[in-house]
């Protein structure tokens, strides 16, 4: 079956999601772009941890985190996925409906006002920007069927309309939404693979591990921490949830996958310690969202900067160990 073939095959009764999005995980959920193409690659059949090696090169980029996307080119090289923009003149959904009949899969930034999967956390309670990945769409019964975060839904009616601007919703645009489309392989997904995937994916990792930060990011959060803390208890609480986001959670669920991606790279467990490393980051992360959150509605912070302690001491550690391991990795596939 051609690979998009088997997405516009989907129904969202009975999905199942990929286990990196397990509720029992520490970040059942990342951020929506990485969730999507988890899900993607999921559905297709292709090992989806191989795609992780570019989460170490997250750093701390002054007031949050890296918002970590996998690289357009990895997909390219891992699957054979070519995804890029998509120039927009006409209504999104012409261009949707276009691409899908051409076999291509669309990821679109919407509002998330209008995703009932989204139900509640902002669906009909407040506007954000998302990314969902369209496998069908019909114009006239005005139904869609997408990737969203951790899952695979369907909308129709009012949300249609809502997503696409239209009808009663219909609004002048001062920017029209990013758009990018993907071109998969026409042939078997586990076909479309050029070569053993770890092997490819440890050369990627070496690639990756060359452009990691040059300075611990979390020593470097460290540094201005309580001068943040201070700054937002004096803002409503509601602005904990945006800020938690985009630093804590976006460098604990980081590292999550990273050690997902270590443990499926090194099956003979020669990489334990540095995916331990990793889970380490993701675990201080986790614990720190909950003590801020205490501290903000109590005013007390005493301590909290040295909480990030034990993610720098392990971030050290993750890196120290990946750079010594993989030349004797590469050697070996080289040989």
């Amino acid at each position: 079956m051609p690979a998009f073939d088997r997405l516009a095959a989907l129904r969202a009764d009975g999905y199942r999601p990929h286990p990196l999005h397990d509720a029992g995980r520490m970040w059942p959920e990342t951020n929506c772009y990485v969730d999507l193409w988890i899900e993607v690659l999921h559905a297709l059949g292709l090992p989806v941890e191989a795609m992780l090696g570019f989460t170490v090169t997250q750093d701390f980029e002054g007031d949050q985190f890296t918002f970590f996307k996998v690289p357009l080119e990895d997909l390219e090289t891992l699957y054979g996925i070519r995804a890029t923009e998509l120039a927009v003149f006409e209504p999104v959904e012409q261009h949707v409906a276009t691409q899908i009949a051409r076999g291509r899969l669309c990821l679109v930034e919407v509002d998330s006002y209008f995703l009932p999967d989204t139900q509640g956390v902002s669906y009909r309670i407040e506007h954000g920007k998302t990314t969902v990945a369209i496998t069908a769409l019909d114009q006239d019964a005005k139904r869609l069927r997408y990737f969203h975060n951790a899952g695979f839904f369907e909308l129709e009616g009012e949300d249609f309309d809502g997503v696409f601007q239209r009808g009663a919703h219909a609004r002048p645009l001062p920017f029209l939404p990013y758009t990018e489309f993907a071109k998969l392989p026409e042939m078997a997904p586990d076909a479309s693979l050029a070569g053993n995937p770890r092997e490819i994916a440890w050369k990627l990792l070496a690639g990756h591990l060359a452009r990691r930060p040059k300075d611990n990011p979390f020593a470097t959060y460290a540094s201005g921490f309580a001068a943040e803390i201070e700054a937002l208890a004096e803002r409503p609480f509601e602005a904990f949830h945006k800020y938690a986001f985009n630093t804590l959670r976006q460098a604990g669920a980081n590292f999550e996958l990273a050690a997902s991606h270590l443990d499926w790279l090194a099956e003979d467990g020669s990489l334990a310690a540095e995916a331990e490393a990793a889970r380490a980051i993701s675990e201080c992360c986790k614990t720190l969202q909950f003590q801020l959150a205490r501290a903000l509605a109590r005013k007390r912070f005493a301590g909290l900067g040295e909480a990030l302690t034990p993610a720098a001491t392990a971030w050290d550690t993750l890196m120290a160990g990946l750079e010594e391991k993989l030349p004797a990795r590469l050697r070996m596939l080289a040989a």
